[in-house]
């Protein structure tokens, strides 16, 4: 046979193959026999028990083991994947009976169990509580997945990346076009954390005090948290989440390296430090907030530079500083095992 031959009937068996039997959900059967008309007798007709047999059948879940299931359905994932599955049928989305999973539904349980097992104390510390009846695990969950984002815009020269509030991208004309992401939502109290950062550029990456009053429409042009003309607003948005510790903004220059601290009083900048390192665009750069040790650390595509600054204490949120091309992406990650 040909090769052509071959293409031909290739393609003639992929034409006779029917929606449903490539989407799995029913037996595509044999095409009916050539006849003699046709000039090629090669194949007579399947014997019976060849021909496809179509079984009416349902599954009894209550026989299944709910360990089983709920441990399989925890390989769904996402929360999308687990309403989808929530919708399919009340076994899976409604409440169990009092004997099971504390009246949870299955799709309940295994986000339950997915934010239990993944979520650290201080990303815990970060997400919704559970409260029956108002707040659903699903929804803890779906918080969860999003916990990193870019939720404050401050100044005129920075947007989301096509709507994503993961990554923004600086959109100013001249050198001096800054703007500032602050992710203030995911407020870093207590216990370790651990954020990475895709840069595209040079932007400035750090930690920042909380400021929740903060007018954020209010900044229509250039916004530096160094701009000493903006000291005072800043300080007026001191709360007690603020601890005693005396560095307000720490920040990591990716175009050189250095580092810069403030508590809008006093300052250093561009400062030296042990493991300093540029990056360049690329680069997914690394930082290591250990509120307990009171160390922030900086890894550069999974190798660690060093501890950049020490002696920090009270809650802090990530932030990233964006100028003329600059773009940068927010994630969680996992500290490299090597410290």
């Amino acid at each position: 046979m040909t090769d052509d031959d071959r293409a031909k009937r290739l393609n003639s068996s992929q034409d006779g193959v029917t929606d449903e039997a490539a989407a799995g959900k029913i037996d595509q059967p044999r095409s009916d026999p050539p006849s003699a008309a046709d000039g090629n007798q090669e194949h007579g007709p399947p014997p019976d028990e060849l021909r496809p047999v179509a079984i009416d059948a349902a599954v009894d879940l209550s026989r299944v083991d709910t360990g089983i299931v709920t441990h399989i359905s925890s390989f769904l994932g996402t929360s999308h994947e687990l309403l989808s599955l929530g919708l399919t049928c009340k076994s899976f989305g409604w409440r169990q009976p009092a004997t099971a999973l504390n009246h949870w539904s299955l799709v309940e349980e295994v986000a339950r169990q997915t934010v239990c097992s993944r979520a650290t104390v201080g990303e815990t510390d970060c997400l919704p509580h559970y409260v029956s009846r108002t707040t659903t695990w699903l929804s803890i969950l779906h918080r969860f997945e999003r916990l990193l984002q870019f939720d404050v815009l401050l100044g005129g020269y920075i947007e989301y990346r096509n709507g994503d509030k993961s990554t923004v991208d600086g959109t100013g004309f001249y050198d001096g076009d800054v703007s500032t992401a602050v992710s203030s939502s995911y407020l870093m109290r207590s216990g370790t954390h651990f954020a990475e950062f895709q840069i595209t550029g040079t932007p400035s990456i750090g930690i920042v005090r909380p400021m929740p009053g903060l007018d954020a429409g209010a900044y229509y042009e250039e916004f530096d948290f160094f701009d000493d003309r903006i000291y005072p607003e800043f300080l007026a948005q001191r709360s007690a989440d603020w601890g005693n510790g005396n560095v307000h903004v720490c920040s990591y220059a990716s175009g050189w390296g250095r580092m810069s601290w403030i508590n809008w009083e006093e300052m250093e900048l561009g400062q030296p430090w042990e493991g300093m390192e540029a990056c360049q665009s690329g680069d997914t750069v690394g930082m290591l907030l250990d509120l307990g040790e009171g160390r922030l650390t900086v890894y550069k595509n999974n190798r660690r530079l060093g501890v950049m600054m020490d002696g920090l204490a009270g809650t802090y949120c990530w932030y990233a500083e964006v100028g003329r091309n600059d773009e940068v992406s927010i994630q969680r990650g996992t500290p490299p095992a090597h410290i």
